[in-house]
């Protein structure tokens, strides 16, 4: 049974993103903020940039939350019955903190063959306008535009980059979702977020989902993890669940993996690393 009503489809497909949908409850999102932050503390600080990224291969509970059929089903109405997890990655500005994410479109560098991409974004914590919600201006999904790279350090895109054309903001949506409640977006959407000014950390954890016909443009060997359906095209490297949280062999595989990403993702520039 379609989680999405065929008027929610439609919003998406006319706007380019839709929300809130509830995919868990307020206490199974704290249950997952606890997690969290149950890793930041045995690390004595915030999440760093080496496990933000594709972190489903690292811990077990995240590889769970990628195959969430709530989660699932929504972007299946969208996107077909055979999807792939490309990546995922926490968002996480920290109480009355600078951090932002400018105006701009995830497919830029990315690679992908397609736009028949989407981004659910999950929150652990509120999003609201104080804390730094997304924002998107409707119907800006349909072409790519030209961007800019500033590698601005309070900046929480790969490269800093920015949108040149001009963004008409107030046209802008505020996507204010609650604890348990996700968002999808197009990969051309035109979004951003502001600096969050709450007493609370703001924490989404972003899951990119892609059919299993699309594949990667640039010259590496892409990885990818299935997540429902089949894939009989076989565009990506299979990527492993971890055994255990943080296992010394999931360690191993994920760095080799992140090799593969950061040279994607930086490719034409000095950077090596993610943010």
């Amino acid at each position: 049974m379609p989680t999405l009503s065929p008027d929610a489809v439609a919003r998406y497909r006319r706007d380019g993103f839709y929300f809130p949908i509830r995919v868990f409850s307020p206490a199974e999102a704290r249950a997952y903020r606890g997690r969290l932050e149950d890793v930041e503390r045995a690390h004595r600080g915030p999440l760093g940039s080496e496990l933000r990224h594709k972190g489903h291969l690292l811990f077990t509970w995240l590889n769970e939350l990628i195959r969430q059929p709530r989660i699932l089903d929504a972007v299946a109405d969208v996107l077909g019955p055979n999807l792939l997890c490309w990546s995922s990655s926490f968002f996480i500005k920290e109480a009355r903190d600078p951090a932002f994410v400018s105006w701009h479109q995830d497919s830029t560098y990315w690679g992908l063959s397609g736009p028949t991409v989407v981004t659910a974004w999950v929150a652990f914590s509120e999003s609201s306008v104080e804390s730094g919600a997304m924002r998107m201006i409707p119907g800006t999904h349909r072409q790519q535009v030209a961007h800019r790279e500033t590698f601005a350090p309070d900046n929480l895109l790969s490269r800093g980059q920015e949108i040149l054309v001009e963004v008409d903001e107030s046209a802008a949506v505020d996507v204010v979702l609650h604890p348990g409640e996700m968002s999808l977006h197009h990969v051309r959407m035109f979004h951003g977020s502001p600096p969050n000014r709450s007493a609370d950390r703001r924490i989404g954890y972003a899951i990119r989902y892609i059919p299993t016909h699309v594949r990667q443009l640039a010259d590496v060997r892409d990885t990818a993890t299935l997540v429902r359906g089949v894939d009989a095209y076989q565009h990506f490297d299979p990527e492993e669940p971890p055994e255990s949280d943080l296992g010394p062999a999931a360690r191993e595989r994920y760095a080799a993996i992140m090799a593969r990403q950061s040279e994607l993702l930086y490719r034409g520039t000095t950077a090596t690393r993610f943010k």
